[in-house]
Formats: structure tokens, sequence, C-alpha cells
């Protein structure tokens, strides 16, 4: 009996189309194509387990891509990162408390929940939030669904996990969860409505 449900956050309940902001920031800096990401990649991967802080973010954009504007290259970066809220589905899942026990599941970069916090107030919608930066681990690994599942109070067997990466829909399967994947808000709450309801 499903007694808890799992949610991705990027591309699920926050919507997150490229903005070319790396493409703007190269064409005004005079830097080639790709040049940002790959200045950054370092700490794209370090921040996403939490080896690296906020400032370390700061010093490495000042560093190797602009001092004189990291801070609005930043803000760039996250505004491309953190999306748009996902409103019919967030307003599904938020409903779904007290019957089922809920929660969101991401692989998030390190300063994540105080930004997602401010755009989206996910953590007013569910009883627990588990993000990659802060437990130094990724999905599709085993242990991050472990924690989540362990945060909520139930076993793999009783929860429902919703994600748009067919991967980590997959390893949740394999551990006895019921994964969903995510293609669009109506295909998803048909296939939630379904499951739960």
């Amino acid at each position: 009996m499903l007694r808890a449900v799992l949610f991705d956050i990027g591309g699920v309940l926050a919507i997150t189309p490229t903005t070319r902001w790396q493409e703007r920031w190269e064409a005004k800096l005079g830097l080639g194509p790709g040049a940002i990401d790959a200045a950054l990649a370092d700490v794209y991967r370090a921040g996403t387990v939490g080896d690296v802080t906020v400032d370390d973010v700061a010093r490495t954009v000042a560093a190797k891509v602009s001092a004189e504007h990291a801070a609005v290259i930043i803000d760039d970066l996250w505004d491309e990162y953190l999306g748009q809220t996902n409103r019919r589905l967030l307003a599904y899942f938020a409903a779904l408390r007290p019957r089922y026990r809920t929660g969101l599941l991401s692989n998030s970069w390190v300063g994540a929940r105080e930004r997602e916090q401010a755009r989206h107030g996910f953590a007013r919608h569910c009883d627990t939030i588990v993000y990659s930066h802060e437990e130094g681990m990724t999905k599709p690994g085993p242990r991050f669904y472990e924690v989540a599942c362990a945060r909520l109070g139930v076993r793999l067997q009783e929860v429902l996990f919703l994600d748009d990466i067919r991967g980590h829909v997959e390893a949740a399967r394999g551990l006895g969860m019921t994964g969903v994947v995510f293609v669009d808000t109506g295909e998803a709450l048909t296939d939630l409505r379904h499951l739960l309801d």
C-alpha cells in the first residue's frame, strides 16, 4: 500500500526551460561558445554534492568569467535553474496531505534550499525536502532514495516517486518503489490520480 509520495523538483514542480544566459554573456564578454560552462564545470559538479560553498561559486565566477559582472551572472544562472512554479502540479501535490506523507527529492545545487523557498515556497507544501547538495549524494544512487524514505518514515515499497528522468525512475523501481516518469503535467496528473485517488 502506498503511504508516501516523492516528487523531483527541476523539470517537474519547477518548469526550467533554457534561458540561454551563457550565450548572452559569452557574446557580451567576447568569449567563445561554451566557454562559461567549461569555466564553471568544476563548481557545477562540486555544488551538486555540497563540496563547494555559495561563496566559492561567487569567487569562481569572478575569477574565471567576470569579476565586474559576477553577481549578475550568478543571478542569471539561478533564474534558469529555478524556473517557474508548476502551479497546477504543486496544487495537486500539496493536497495529498494528510492522506500521504509527501517529500521532494532533488539533485540540487548549493544554495538551492534558500533560493527555491524564496521563489516557489515548496517547504510549505510537503513534509520534507531532501537535497543532494546537503546529503552529498545524488540520484540514481540507491542510498539517496533510502534517505528520503527514512525521512518520511516509510518503506521503499510504500512510496510513489515522480521524476522527469527515466533513469532515476527506473532506479527507484529497482528498489521497490512505484515510479512514474514525468512527461507533461496533464499526463502526470492522470497517472497520479490512477495510482493515488
